[in-house]
């Protein structure tokens, strides 16, 4: 493998200049990635006027950062994003490439795989960098994609070993935010844009943006529940908490399913991933899908009548009982302390 071809891109998926929190979560991992490969680490950027952003890609482990700016590219299109991303990766082949599992990152990404005929793998909740054995031929430094398969059921480990660039996208929150003391680099290196008619087959008309209806992801403190709470009702009683306390309200895929809580605040393999200062799991009984996603809290505080439940495995303080009959105590106790 050429010295070239250990290198690791992150694409920084940028709206108004601003840069996406996912990509400086796939800067962070791509630097322990990149260091392990002895290559180096590069912030591949497409827009207009991304000096913020360029300085942020440095203080998250970028040695070097690929800059294409031009007021065509000020907003994201399929067209001239996929032809200048895909000519780029084609031309210097990095080792592996990562995209955040966003709409934009759905969207770009397996059209740059198709165009560069390199292996993609989607919706990645972990990447390591490790040897693999595979039709009798052992090969070295594979980047091993894990994410849940079959409906979160199992974990796949995906390799694509004949594969001279290897691509991912990754969900946004499983990797942690890992700053930099001081910038790694400061090599800036400007591509320029050549633009070509069929970039303007499809132009932004207008803009409509939705924020996001919650603030689970970056809540310091979530309160959870799962099918142990019984009822929707009973669900009540984590809302009656998070609002004491000042968290927001999560919930089980299997909470989900039943109704008990909106899919958009599933903690899981198949959700979220939240890493708050105080996780309360609430008749949750910590499968290996659930754990995955909240496993990193600072503080887990566990709510189960049962007392071998696995969550009990993971959590720092645990209380056995039913947890429709615990949390109305707690929220007492809470009332008492601040008054």
């Amino acid at each position: 493998m050429s010295n070239a071809n250990r290198d690791v891109w992150v694409f920084v998926e940028q709206r108004d200049g601003r840069a996406a929190e996912v990509s400086f979560e796939l800067l962070s991992k791509g630097r322990k990635l990149a260091d392990q490969l002895g290559g180096s680490l590069k912030a591949l950027l497409l827009g207009h006027e991304l000096g913020e952003a360029v300085r942020q890609a440095f203080h998250y482990g970028s040695d070097e950062v690929l800059l294409v700016e031009h007021p065509e590219l000020r907003d994201y299109r399929t067209l001239p994003y996929s032809r200048v991303v895909g000519g780029l990766i084609a031309k210097q082949q990095p080792r592996i490439v990562l995209f955040g599992a966003t709409f934009i990152g759905r969207d770009l990404a397996p059209r740059v795989a198709s165009f560069t005929r390199s292996g993609l793998t989607a919706d990645c909740t972990d990447l390591q960098i490790g040897d693999a054995d595979y039709l009798r031929r052992e090969y070295k430094d594979l980047l091993l994609q894990v994410r849940p398969a079959f409906g979160g059921n199992i974990i796949a480990t995906i390799i694509t070993p004949e594969a001279p660039v290897q691509m991912a996208t990754v969900r946004e929150g499983v990797m942690e935010l890992v700053p930099q003391a001081t910038p790694r680099g400061e090599t800036v290196t400007r591509i320029p844009y050549e633009p070509t008619a069929s970039d303007n087959l499809v132009t932004v008309v207008e803009r409509h943006r939705e924020e996001r209806r919650n603030k689970v992801k970056s809540a310091p403190i979530v309160v959870a529940g799962g099918y142990g709470m019984g009822s929707k009702k009973n669900f009540a009683l984590l809302h009656q908490l998070a609002q004491l306390i000042g968290g927001e309200v999560a919930g089980t895929r299997a909470a989900v399913d039943a109704g008990f809580i909106t899919p958009d605040r599933q903690v899981g393999q198949t959700g979220l991933t939240v890493r708050p200062k105080l996780y309360i799991a609430c008749g949750i009984s910590g499968a290996i899908q659930h754990r995955a996603g909240m496993q990193e809290s600072t503080r887990i505080i566990a709510i189960n009548s049962d007392a071998d439940a696995p969550i009990f495995d993971v959590c720092h303080y645990g209380i056995v009982g039913d947890a429709a009959a615990v949390i109305p105590l707690l929220i007492d106790g809470y009332r008492e302390r601040l008054r």
